[in-house]
């Protein structure tokens, strides 16, 4: 079943394919979110408050080649389709994600498995982006009378990206007052996680009793980079609006930790205990368990508007130390980021681990030594190899992680690590590459990704993982994640849209895609910020 269907009613109407994309992802959230998302009409666009007139309909052209379905669509959800039309609201409301084929609500341990209603949340921010705010309003809505957080052992990292991440950007996109003290009222529920030895926190958190424990996985006990690493934006917001000093003093006191810590080969191991404040396994990973630890380093800076030269410099040593030990290029001349696991390094990339290619392209400018166009560089070598990894496959969808020995290269070998589950980092990456370098391959291959997601993920009530992207009969993981609406989806509407949607002068994006607006703190003194220095 395509998403949209051809009427010779339009044919007098040439739309361009960039038109017709955002129709796609229209529709996309129509099935994902459970109501009719068309593009807004002249009335209310004019309400949309931001200056944004001319982004709903871009007037960039289309790239060349793309194929699309001669200008004729109807977004998939009407007439002869009405079953279609309800999905999350119908299936999952409220719920934190959708399983599109049971058609019913899905939760995971991160979030306790309560009804915390992950989607809505998670979904604000691309929905007002888009000018969609009579559904932004409805997500208020359920917000204001249902969001609750009474009782749930929650992952305090994906909460604090995804909830009050979500929560703040809505609240700074909109000016809502509710979404503040939504963010807030978490936030002082989340502050028990950092009750340790070593004001390390712990990886989950009870958000009724306060007691904290890791993942028992997790390297005899042992809390994660990625996770502790990746609280800097959202609680230096929160300490910004209520004038609250612990949040930033938390994030400040895990920075001054390991700035004080030795590090094998100037790297960062992936665990750390929080009783003891030793390292843990001597595994570091730019893709998951570390990833977005670099990306915070950079961005605490850019959020600072650049003042917080302290992350700059801490942000630079560690992506000096990472080229040295962790990036090679392959035999055919794929440029890949490895892992390093015990002084050897492994010859594998996980999709995660693409977003580092937009990562280089955003820290270029103010990178040290005059490094600038060789950052850019490598944010476009890492970006082909990620696109290798998708066109390599059957169904033009990238794997969880893929190879580069035994003459295999961006390809996945084992079972477990051929699955797609809908994840943003390429595409996140294509859309930074197109805002610094306005390349038109970017979209082009941004194209191709939302192409194969319509054709390959797209099932009866939603849209959903596969489990083999190298098989031409898929067969799905039921489960339609939350952050394919705040990230895949708005990332592919903003790599069509105009670069004053969003301008990266003004907004900073947390690792979930969660807007958060540049702090000019000119009368506020920081901790590592150059007021001080």
């Amino acid at each position: 079943m395509l998403i949209f269907h051809c009427l010779k009613a339009m044919a007098t109407l040439r739309l361009s394919e960039k038109f017709i994309l955002l129709l796609i992802l229209s529709a996309f959230i129509t099935l994902c979110f459970g109501a009719f998302f068309f593009l807004p009409d002249n009335s209310k666009h004019k309400r949309f408050d931001l200056g944004l007139e001319d982004v709903l309909i871009p007037h960039i052209e289309a790239p060349k080649g793309a194929k699309h379905p001669g200008g004729q669509v109807v977004i998939h959800g009407q007439g002869d389709h009405d079953e279609h039309r309800h999905s999350y609201r119908q299936y999952g409301w409220g719920h934190n994600e959708l399983k599109p084929l049971a058609k019913k609500g899905h939760s995971t341990n991160i979030f306790g498995n309560s009804q915390m209603g992950a989607t809505i949340v998670d979904a604000l921010d691309s929905l007002y982006m888009m000018g969609l705010h009579d559904e932004f309003k409805d997500g208020q809505e359920w917000i204001e009378q249902n969001l609750d957080f009474s009782n749930a052992e929650v992952s305090v990292f994906e909460v604090n990206i995804r909830f009050i991440g979500g929560l703040l950007a809505a609240y700074y996109l909109s000016g809502q007052e509710v979404f503040k003290v939504k963010a807030v009222q978490l936030a002082e529920k989340l502050l028990p996680a950092f009750n340790t030895p070593t004001g390390i926190p712990w990886a989950m958190v009870n958000l009724k009793s306060g007691v904290g424990r890791n993942w028992g996985w997790a390297s005899a006990g042992s809390s994660i980079l990625a996770e502790f690493g990746t609280l800097h934006m959202e609680f230096v917001h929160l300490t910004y609006l209520t004038g609250n000093p612990a949040y930033y003093q938390k994030v400040m006191h895990i920075r001054k930790l390991l700035a004080k810590m030795d590090r094998p080969n100037g790297l960062y191991p992936n665990y750390l205990n929080p009783r003891t404040g030793r390292w843990g396994q001597h595994h570091t990973s730019v893709g998951g368990l570390g990833d977005s630890f670099y990306e915070y380093l950079l961005k605490a800076w850019l959020m600072s508007d650049k003042t917080d030269t302290e992350a700059r410099k801490t942000y630079d040593d560690a992506i000096e130390a990472i080229e040295r030990h962790l990036i090679r290029k392959s035999n055919g001349g794929l440029t890949f980021i490895g892992e390093w696991k015990n002084g050897h390094l492994e010859r594998k990339m996980g999709h995660l681990t693409c977003f580092a290619g937009g990562m280089f392209a955003l820290g270029a400018d103010g990178s040290p030594d005059d490094k600038a166009g060789h950052y850019l560089q490598l944010g476009a070598e890492i970006a082909h190899t990620c696109h290798e990894s998708y066109d390599r496959t059957v169904l033009k969808l990238g794997p969880e992680a893929f190879k580069f020995d035994s003459g295999l290269e961006a390809v996945a070998v084992r079972q477990n690590e051929k699955y797609y589950i809908l994840r943003p980092e390429v595409i996140e990456t294509y859309w930074y590459m197109w805002r610094f370098t306005h390349d038109p391959k970017y979209r082009q291959w941004g194209w191709e990704a939302a192409q194969a997601i319509d054709k390959y993920c797209r099932v009866s009530g939603g849209f959903s993982g596969v489990k083999d992207v190298y098989s031409s009969n898929p067969t799905y993981d039921d489960v339609q994640q939350s952050f394919f609406l705040a990230e895949t989806l708005k990332y592919l509407y903003l790599l069509f849209s105009s670069d004053d949607l969003m301008p990266l002068e003004s907004w900073v994006f947390n690792t979930e895609a969660h807007p958060l607006p540049v702090l000019h703190l000119a009368n506020l003194t920081l901790p590592g910020s150059q007021a001080q220095r």
